[in-house]
């Protein structure tokens, strides 16, 4: 992961002591299930237990590598440091265990603490959002079909529908997180050969996961996809909002803009330079995030009870698209809390069609007169094209308050009934 792109609180997730140390939680917690159930002798639970408190300051990661790079297998690895410190009482850990019933538990572990730092940094973005929604709920601004003026609408009714998609995203990922908090210890093969299935469902109700409905040697990949593809709708219901931005940060717009500070360089040659550097960023890294959920739609087609191809994939991909996620909203709720709102530009731009939004309206007063609708229509539009064209005398182009008020009259309705209705 690039430094800068990096959440601190993830990246303790992914950092290599507490993986060590949700590891050797799972091995202890299934020690203790296997004696509870009397497959270990009575007392091997608190003696590895007491032998690992040198463990709570931390893992010799040196030495653990030192072991992999001789036995080529890095939970063996683990394992055989964790034997070095506890003694011979560790005899009994991993007691008719395989790896992925470790690293897949962790794995899940590790997705569950990311997903929730995540839903909390996505719930500040929703507070800054919605906030920002209410205060601009009746600043009346042109809304655009294909890039094109279309009839008016309000800022913070544009800002409240960014909100509800961005809301459903993280509802959605909410679903897939919750979905992907399983563990799984069923041994080789995942028929439990060697130890009950009671031992995982203790092992899970002590870690907060619900245990595999049935596995092989792995839990199968489709809830890991689900998670990631989760991921990446929600980075691009960021991008959808980025790229609003950048639209209306355009210098022929002009009705927004990302927050400028004072000694900051927009261009290293053209000073009047203000870019939205912070939205295309945020553009750029969902192309990345979508990326990572194919890769994890791949790692579900593996050999038989398992493979290891999936493995490789998921140490890039899983703190990497968890970091960007993350770094991502944290980013988006800083250009929504320093966003320039130019609403002198807004009322400006409505004013450069002479009035040409109105023709809808003046083609309903001509069918409610009595005109057919095709006649109604050629009519209003051959009127609009001429305030377009810039013939005003063709048609009453004057605007006042109450042509775009008519137009917005119920827009604070449904924005509040959106916030209103939403469990947020």
């Amino acid at each position: 992961m690039i430094e800068r792109y990096t959440s601190e609180r993830i990246s303790k997730i992914w950092d290599v002591q507490n993986k060590y140390g949700l590891m050797l939680r799972v091995e202890l917690l299934a020690s203790k299930a296997m004696e509870d159930l009397r497959e270990i002798p009575e007392g091997s639970y608190e003696k590895c237990l007491r032998g690992a408190e040198p463990l709570k300051g931390g893992f010799d990661h040196d030495r653990i590598k030192e072991i992999e790079a001789e036995v080529r297998h890095d939970v063996v690895a683990f394992l055989t440091y964790v034997n070095e410190v506890i003694g011979p009482d560790s005899r009994y850990l991993h007691k008719g265990m395989t790896s992925s019933d470790v690293v897949d538990t962790v794995f899940s572990l590790q997705m569950k603490q990311s997903a929730e730092v995540i839903l909390e940094t996505a719930g500040k973005l929703l507070e800054s959002l919605k906030g920002l929604s209410l205060r601009h709920i009746n600043t009346v601004c042109m809304g655009r079909s294909h890039g094109i003026h279309a009839e008016p609408t309000t800022f913070g009714f544009k800002m409240a529908v960014y909100w509800e998609s961005i809301r459903g995203a993280v509802e959605n990922f909410r679903g897939a997180a919750d979905a992907a908090s399983i563990g799984k210890l069923s041994g080789a093969v995942g028929v439990f050969s060697h130890f009950p299935v009671k031992v995982e469902e203790e092992v899970c109700e002590e870690l907060g996961l619900k245990p595999c409905v049935i596995s092989t040697q792995i839990i199968q990949r489709e809830v890991f996809a689900r998670y990631f593809q989760a991921l990446a709708l929600l980075a691009t219901s960021l991008e959808n909002f980025a790229v609003e931005i950048r639209h209306l940060q355009r210098t022929e717009v002009g009705e927004v803009g990302e927050g400028f500070k004072m000694g900051q360089k927009g261009s290293s040659a053209m000073p009047h330079k203000k870019n939205p550097i912070l939205s295309e960023n945020i553009t750029g890294l969902a192309r990345v995030v979508r990326g990572y959920a194919n890769s994890a739609l791949d790692n579900v087609v593996l050999w038989h009870e398992r493979d290891i191809s999936h493995s490789s994939v998921e140490r890039i991909i899983a703190p990497d698209a968890t970091n960007l996620v993350d770094f991502m909203l944290r980013r988006t709720t800083s250009i929504v809390e320093n966003l320039v709102v130019n609403e002198e530009a807004m009322k400006k731009n409505i004013e450069i069609t002479r009035g040409a939004f109105k023709a809808q309206r003046f083609m309903i007063s001509l069918l409610e007169s009595g005109m057919t609708r095709e006649e109604a229509y050629v009519l209003a539009q051959k009127r609009a094209f001429d305030s377009l064209g810039g013939n005003q005398g063709a048609s009453d182009t004057s605007l006042s308050p109450e042509d775009t008020e008519w137009y917005t009259r119920r827009a604070e309705e449904v924005v509040l009934r959106v916030f209103s209705n939403s469990p947020e």
